[in-house]
């Protein structure tokens, strides 16, 4: 990948360029950045950039014809290498490790870099499972560098979502960046970096990613991907800086339509005491969900809440909404007000905690509603 591929970040692009150019490479980075933006395709642009063999000293990106960007642009360069969230799927029934899923990494990064974790999971079909970088890992990672490169400068590994490393992995990784193998640069490319250990923090060098701004996202719409200006700036506003997601929005099947799912639920927790049944109902298409898919929803469900009580205080706050989104924030902002708005937020914060932690969906979805539909009475 090339740095002029991915939109703006013009700052981010010259500290890293810089770093190369005066030869201060930092052995363990973190690009840290919210789903959907640019801090793995920064990761990658940077990982070609470093390892190109044509490159001018003074180059603004790498050369892209070498023999090692043209692996690297394929992801297929032997000094290029992944740990990845995985779990048990078909194809792999025991001991998922990243290794065994670099065909199916490489399909997933080569269609689109800026996608995000369950969209991971649904590609190399997780189904319902979480996925973790697991403990059997840990040896993974140390075999990996232990060998010198094979063609390029340095060993390059590239940590996605670090965050869900097991405790083992964690403890290796730390291993490493407490006592770095030579030529070996380590770029862990977070959304959650809080959740990483303090030792691990304190030992790399933070690489500061912002979402993509409302202009970023319609001219990458329009310019790339030859949407009519209208539209490539109405899916910006709806992304929220979110490139994935804006990206999805042209090809996601209807398999999990969260807005009409969250509709039908809150109309069921209002009338919660006479649509008992009817949320029981409800409560088994949630668990068919899945996992990765509950906790998407319940996240499209904050962000809702948050968008009416908004439209409650002043509808200009609030900005552009779908069509079939306005109506029925606009209603529910009705219910949804200074009162019961932090209890609200709450329950459906604990509720993706609790699903996060393996809780039993059906049991966490019919107490988070009855919960809900007090608050929503409150209102």
């Amino acid at each position: 990948m090339f740095f002029s591929d991915i939109p703006n970040h013009l700052a981010v692009k010259q500290l890293l360029r810089q770093s190369v150019q005066r030869n201060h490479v930092a052995h363990a980075q973190l690009f840290r950045g919210s789903e959907g933006g640019a801090a793995l395709p920064l990761a990658l642009a940077y990982a070609q950039y470093l390892n190109c063999e044509a490159r001018a000293d003074d180059a603004a990106d790498s050369c892209g014809t070498c023999p090692a960007c043209l692996k690297a642009a394929k992801l297929i360069h032997p000094d290029l290498n992944f740990i990845v969230p995985v779990t048990t799927t078909k194809a792999v029934a025991k001991e998922p490790v990243s290794h065994k899923f670099m065909a199916e990494w490489r399909a997933f990064v080569l269609d689109n870099p800026y996608q995000g974790l369950n969209d991971w999971l649904q590609h190399i079909g997780a189904e319902n499972k979480q996925g973790n970088i697991s403990k059997e890992e840990s040896g993974q990672i140390l075999k990996l560098v232990s060998l010198k490169a094979f063609e390029a400068k340095y060993k390059i590994v590239i940590i996605w979502q670090p965050e869900l490393m097991h405790p083992a992995a964690a403890n290796a990784v730390l291993k490493l960046l407490e006592e770095p193998p030579p030529a070996t640069i380590f770029l862990l490319v977070s959304h959650l970096p809080e959740r990483l250990l303090p030792t691990i923090l304190s030992r790399v060098q933070p690489v500061a990613v912002r979402p993509f701004s409302e202009d970023d996202i319609t001219a990458y719409l329009r310019d790339v991907q030859h949407l009519p200006e209208a539209r490539a700036r109405q899916l910006a506003r709806l992304a929220e800086g979110n490139l994935g997601a804006a990206l999805a929005s042209q090809t996601k099947s209807a398999d999990h339509d969260h807005f009409d799912f969250f509709r039908r639920w809150m109309r069921l927790c209002f009338n919660y005491q006479k649509e008992a049944a009817s949320l029981l109902k409800l409560s088994e298409e949630f668990q068919k969900q899945g996992r990765e898919n509950q906790k998407e929803l319940l996240a499209y469900a904050l962000v809702l809440v948050r968008k009416s009580l908004l439209f409650g205080v002043d509808p200009r706050l609030v900005p552009p909404l779908p069509p079939e989104e306005e109506p029925f924030v606009a209603g529910f902002g009705k219910l949804v007000n200074g009162s019961n708005a932090d209890a609200i937020a709450k329950e459906l914060t604990d509720a993706h905690y609790h699903i996060e932690r393996n809780a039993n969906p059906r049991m966490v979805f019919v107490d988070s509603s009855l919960r809900l539909g007090g608050q929503l009475r409150m209102g």
